[in-house]
This record gives C-alpha cells, sequence and structure tokens, in this order.
C-alpha cells in the first residue's frame, strides 16, 4: 500500500478507542471522579492499592491510553490494586476554587476513599507531573496515609535558573496573572496548550513529517492519533486555582523553599519519612530533570530511589519502550515495599461490590473515548 493509499484512508478509519480499561466510579466529589480499574479474574496479587494522580491540565487517560500502551493495564495484569483521578473539567462555577481544595481536601478525599474501598491502611501514591506535587503536599500533610510515594516528571524546584522556560515566562513582571484570571475567570484550556507548544515551536511539524513517513504502518498510526486524541482534549483551571499556583510554585518556589502553605499547615519535605521513588525524564522540556530530582537533596526520607530515563515528558510514560523500560521500575519498587495479597482482598478485588457509603457507579468504560477533535 501506498503512502497516497494510506492517506487516503486515514479520514474512514476513525481515532482509536482510548481509556478502555475497564473500571468503576468509586467516589465523586465536585467534578472529580475516582476510578477502580478491575483486577484480573484470578484477583490481586499486592496488598496495598496505588492511587494516580495526574495533572489538573491533562485528562487522566495518558495512563490508560490504549491496549498495549496503558500504564493501568499493564499494573492491573501484573495483579496491582489500582486507582486514578478522573478530574473532570471545571465549569464558571469553578472559578473560585483553590489550590487548598484540590491539592489537599480532594486528594485526600479520594485517597481515603481508595482505603476504605480497598480496605487497606495505607495507599501508594504516584503523581504525573503536578499530579506528584499534590502527592507530595498530601504525604506532608497525612503521612499516616501513605505506603510509599512515587514523583513522575514532577518539578520540585522552580527557580528561575532551573532550566525551565516555563519558569522563565511565569517569572516575568510583564505577566499581569491577575488580570488573566479577572478576565477569564476559569483559564481556558487553549491558552495552557499554546504555552506547551511554544516550548518546541516546530514540533508540530516533525510531528506531521514522521507521521506521513510511517503513515503505512497501522500500529503506529493508532497510537499516534490516540496521542493526538489525548493532546487535544485538554481542560481549563479555575482561576483562583491558577494565580494562586503560579505564585507559590513558579514565582515563589515555596515547595523547595520549605514555606508553602496548605490548608493552614506548613508542607515540610524535610519531614517526609515515608520511602520516595523520584522519576524524571532526560530530553523532558517541560519538567527539567534537574527541577524533579532535587526531591532527592530536600527530602527527609532515608529510603529514597532516583530514576533517570530518556525520553520527553509523555512520550517516555506511554511509548512502546514504557513496558520495558519505565513501568517494571515503577512496579519493582512498590513490590519490594509491599507484602502479598491475602485471599479475603483478593476476592473484594475479583467481584465484590465496595462499601456501599461511597456508593460506586459502574460504567462502560469504552464510551469514555475521547474522539472529540
Amino acid at each position: 500500500m501506498s503512502k497516497i493509499e494510506a492517506l487516503s484512508r486515514l479520514a474512514r478509519r476513525g481515532r482509536p478507542a482510548v481509556g478502555v480499561t475497564p473500571a468503576d466510579v468509586v467516589h465523586r466529589e465536585n467534578k472529580l471522579s475516582l476510578l477502580r480499574y478491575k483486577a484480573r479474574p484470578e484477583g490481586l496479587a499486592f496488598r496495598t492499592p496505588t492511587v494516580l494522580v495526574p495533572s489538573l491540565i491533562n485528562r487522566h487517560y495518558v495512563l490508560d491510553l490504549m491496549p498495549g500502551k496503558s500504564l493501568v493495564e499493564w499494573l492491573v495484569a501484573r495483579g496491582h490494586d489500582v486507582y486514578c483521578i478522573d478530574w473532570g473539567s471545571p465549569g464558571p462555577e469553578d472559578r473560585w476554587i483553590d489550590l487548598d481544595t484540590i491539592f489537599d481536601r480532594y486528594v485526600h478525599h479520594a485517597v481515603r476513599a481508595a482505603k476504605a474501598v480497598s480496605g487497606s491502611e495505607q495507599v501508594h501514591t504516584l503523581g504525573y507531573c503536578m499530579g506528584g506535587l499534590m502527592t507530595l503536599v498530601h504525604a506532608s500533610l497525612h503521612p499516616d496515609d501513605v505506603a510509599t510515594t512515587t514523583t513522575l516528571a514532577t518539578p520540585v524546584r522552580f527557580s528561575g535558573d532551573d532550566g525551565s522556560l516555563l519558569s522563565a515566562w511565569t517569572s516575568s513582571p510583564t505577566f499581569d496573572v491577575h488580570a488573566l484570571v479577572e478576565a477569564t475567570g476559569v483559564v481556558p484550556w487553549q491558552l495552557l496548550q499554546s504555552a506547551f507548544q511554544m516550548l518546541r515551536p516546530t514540533m508540530n511539524l516533525s510531528k506531521a513529517v514522521h507521521f506521513i513517513d510511517r503513515i503505512e504502518d497501522d500500529p503506529y498510526v493508532d497510537g499516534f492519533l490516540a496521542m493526538e486524541t489525548w493532546g487535544n482534549d485538554n481542560v481549563g483551571l479555575p482561576g483562583a486555582f491558577y494565580e494562586q499556583y503560579l505564585r507559590d510554585f513558579y514565582r515563589g518556589d515555596k515547595l523547595a523553599r520549605g514555606e508553602l502553605v496548605v490548608s493552614g499547615r506548613r508542607v515540610d519535605l524535610t519531614a517526609l519519612r515515608m520511602p520516595l521513588h523520584c522519576v524524571s525524564f532526560a530530553h523532558d522540556s517541560i519538567v527539567p530533570a534537574e527541577s524533579a530530582q532535587e526531591l532527592m537533596a530536600i527530602a527527609g526520607s532515608i529510603d529514597k530511589v532516583a530514576t533517570k530515563l530518556g525520553g520527553g515528558h509523555v512520550g517516555a510514560v506511554v511509548a512502546k519502550s514504557a513496558s520495558e523500560r519505565l513501568w517494571p521500575k515503577l512496579a519493582s519498587f512498590w513490590e519490594a515495599r509491599d507484602t502479598p495479597a491475602e485471599r479475603d482482598v483478593d476476592d473484594n478485588a475479583a467481584g465484590r461490590e465496595p462499601v456501599a457509603s461511597l456508593a460506586p457507579e459502574s460504567r462502560a468504560t469504552k464510551a469514555r473515548t475521547r474522539a472529540r477533535r
């Protein structure tokens, strides 16, 4: 089949389904849904559940992109009890939702729900990008709930010399974030997406060239279209949250300085004691590896592991090579600090209903396909 024939088929083939690993909604709060992925038929292999916390800006299903490119699918097949926060989309009524509400209340309630459903006293948390900041704050404020914390491409040091263009742009005195928030209420996703695209201005052209080169490779095309579906399915940010986030992190660097206050309590990374896993990527244009790895110098935990891999901010997480390079390192970290699941826990994961107080709502996950654009 020629490239011209392959291109002519493109309009008829449709977008591949994304986020299709079967799941139940076990907790809701405002726009947030907590998904619990259905365990393999033989039940769980490990006792402690894992709660995935994606960035507030992006859709959660980057961690469950499509069969064969899904961290969630891979972990479930390995015997883990996996939960993930789906942040949903903020509406105009969410303009005043602040950082305390999202970083503390929403994340804490989701973790408590996972504990209640699983019957476990603690959870492993993994935060991706901004989600890693949330898991670090949660671990600091609620350490008894956390068995281990993993940060995945998460910025920790935000000073202007961290090598990040985002830090340079957001710290500019000509960027009036308050005026932006006053004008928009909920900061539009288009504005946020354009900022990330400007980090690599030629990226779209480069992607188009590579796509045409491999247009006859059906698996590659499906993966490319799945990534494009996710990449163009973004959400806005509540104005109050956005303004505080830029002020406290990008401009104030308060987390690394030990000056961040959330829900009236200081977030002290030096006081962390649970095992930590810090993962960074050498070619990450959004979160420089140096910014992410600063956690290793600051955190007080004795048991802390640094993993630095090749690849970029998103590609290293969903690429075909992730199942051989990144995902096993994540799982091995948890498994080395866990115990095998008991039979009653296996039975619960394999089919028993979660606790009634959380009012789980089953759904056909395939209906969550994001083919909007």
